[in-house]
């Protein structure tokens, strides 16, 4: 029986994963030649593959007949196209623009010309940047009192960083102060009027960074002896102008009851 040689190769020696960012735009690189021998109609087909084998891999621009086919995959229709109008110069790239993170996974290149076939894998992750995070405190801002300053965003490929720095004064954070990079927060024990201030958090991962403001104001602890002696003084001030009234109202009546006397010893 005689075998049939095949010239066919793809060339690409292309990295992956390959990182991207959501909007951004990417080429998948398959660049491959063909022997004499390989004779046969060019064939190129770019499927994004199944992560789960038990469902189908779908077929997203496919170039058959010497025609270009793009709206095989509905989610990337308008968004995927070959990089050169003639793939049979050897070029069978594509690129994929304004991405999604739904468009991360393994793709496979997969290029036909009978007898020869060849293929390529590669895996494209697209990253979302962080959305704008939220700063606040939690606790009660008073002098000696525990507060956890906090910063979170609601978007955003993880894993995601959080970093904390004091924008004014002296610039240093609180001596008491506890950093969690990844859940965001600075815990403050005892906190004094010297953590007042602008802070500022910078919430990042591989592909971008967005940041918030937070003013810190702490007020001085409230005077608990001098609210409970005013709260003392004010019922016994209630406690002596209820003793008045009802002095001046008993008086009030013996002198009525005086008088009716009077003038029944007259009669």
């Amino acid at each position: 029986r005689l075998a049939l040689v095949s010239g066919l190769e793809i060339t690409t020696t292309q990295v992956t994963p390959l990182e991207k960012a959501s909007g951004q735009s990417v080429k998948l690189d398959c660049q491959f030649t063909v022997g004499p021998e390989d004779s046969g109609p060019l064939d190129i087909e770019w499927s994004l593959l199944a992560a789960d084998n038990q469902k189908e891999d779908k077929v997203v621009i496919l170039y058959s007949g010497d025609r270009v086919y793009e709206d095989y995959y509905e989610p990337m229709k308008g968004r995927v196209h070959f990089n050169t109008p003639d793939p049979k110069s050897g070029d069978a790239s594509i690129n994929l623009t304004g991405l999604k993170s739904t468009d991360s996974g393994t793709y496979q290149c997969k290029v036909k010309k009978a007898p020869g076939i060849g293929s390529r894998k590669m895996q494209l992750i697209v990253m979302v940047r962080p959305s704008k995070p939220r700063c606040f405190t939690e606790g009660t801002t008073e002098e000696g009192k525990n507060i956890v300053l906090r910063c979170t965003t609601t978007e955003g490929t993880k894993p995601m960083q959080y970093k904390w720095e004091k924008t004014t004064d002296n610039k240093l954070l609180p001596a008491s102060a506890v950093l969690d990079p990844v859940e965001g927060t600075i815990n403050v024990r005892n906190v004094s009027a010297s953590a007042s201030g602008t802070y500022r958090c910078v919430a990042s991962n591989r592909v971008g960074s967005e940041e918030c403001i937070l003013h810190l104001q702490v007020t001085p602890p409230r005077n608990t002896a001098g609210i409970i002696a005013g709260s003392i003084i004010a019922v016994l001030l209630i406690l002596i102008l209820l003793a008045i009234i009802l002095f001046c109202f008993c008086r009030s009546r013996k002198r009525k009851k005086y008088e009716k006397e009077i003038c029944n010893e007259i009669r």
